[in-house]
């Protein structure tokens, strides 16, 4: 049985907490590309001299157990079926050729590698010293390396007919530049942007811990292993090894694969980086320092140092990788 309307007495309770005195919320961390941080620190790590004589020397018995093996199980097996054994001999002896192959095409791989090198340094001699000669010198060499492609015949045959016209070891090299490696500098800021894109749409969508790392560092081997290959370097699994750690150890060392928001500020604007979800921008990032691994690999694999007006802009290959993420891309 109801007995009327209750009243109750809320003078001696706490007066309502004003929204406007409530603590602000803490702002979200801005995201700082840790996969590709991560895989850079993997790739330009050192392994300790104890670890690499360890692995040496495993390698070392490993191999000699297996060559004791396969050696009696070749002649045991010659001993009870002579015919049958005959056959696995000729099997071990073309799986040893097929590996000398192996072998001999890494090793030719690492030495065309050295022979871009070799331009590069050549090429920086003939700017620093204005030696004409000397620049003539590596434009030939640059002619006869890539003398077998048919994608730089117009190129080669274009630089042949003008070189003769420029009296200066920079004129001649920036001839050399437009004519012959244009193209291949297209090729390759392509072959970045496609890494860039792939990296980032992957590390925003995985959410395993360490997937996002692998996908990063696969992406970026695959990626400069391509950029060596449009260079001419047809780099081998070692040399293209060497070389990823040649890339990334410039990086780390200059600080340049810890910085993402910079390179994002032209396609995102402003601070609208830091209002993105955490993972998102994290794809974003790390998509942005791929774009930044990529622009070094090009430096280190071209035969000729970039001019300074044909230089790969970051921001540029960037906005044309991860525009298309907001319908900002241009046509």
């Amino acid at each position: 049985m109801t007995r009327g309307p209750i009243l109750i007495d809320l003078e001696d309770r706490e007066p309502p907490v004003s929204v406007a005195d409530a603590p602000p919320v803490p702002d979200t961390p801005a995201p700082d590309g840790q996969a590709m941080q991560m895989a850079a620190r993997l790739v330009a790590r050192r392994p300790s001299r104890l670890a690499s004589w360890f692995w040496g020397l495993a390698g070392a018995v490993i191999g000699a157990m297996v060559s004791v093996a396969a050696w009696d199980f070749v002649t045991g097996l010659l001993a009870r079926a002579p015919v049958f054994g005959i056959v696995v001999t000729v099997l071990f002896v073309a799986m040893l050729g097929v590996l000398l192959v192996i072998a001999l095409r890494e090793l030719a791989a690492i030495a065309r590698l050295g022979r871009i090198d070799s331009l590069h340094r050549a090429a920086d001699a003939a700017l620093a010293e204005e030696d004409l000669e000397q620049a003539r010198a590596v434009t030939k060499r640059l002619l006869a390396f890539y003398a077998g492609r048919d994608d730089t015949r117009w190129g080669r045959q274009s630089l042949s007919e003008r070189m003769g016209e420029q009296f200066d070891a920079s004129g001649l090299l920036n001839l050399a530049e437009v004519e012959l490696l244009a193209p291949l500098d297209a090729a390759a800021s392509r072959e970045v942007e496609a890494a860039a894109r792939q990296v980032a749409a992957v590390t925003a969508l995985v959410p395993l811990a360490l997937a996002d790392v692998a996908t990063a560092l696969a992406a970026n081997l695959r990626m400069i292993r391509r950029i060596a290959e449009i260079y001419g370097g047809r780099s081998g699994l070692i040399g293209s090894w060497r070389l990823t750690r040649a890339v990334f150890t410039h990086l780390v060392a200059t600080g340049a694969v810890a910085v993402g928001d910079d390179l994002l500020e032209p396609l995102l604007g402003g601070s609208l980086l830091s209002k993105l979800s955490r993972r998102f921008g994290e794809g974003l990032v790390n998509g942005a320092l791929s774009a930044r691994v990529g622009a070094a690999a090009m430096e280190v694999c071209r035969p000729l140092p970039f001019s300074p007006r044909r230089k790969p802009s970051v921001r540029k290959i960037v906005k044309n990788a991860l525009g298309g993420l907001f319908g900002t891309k241009e046509a």
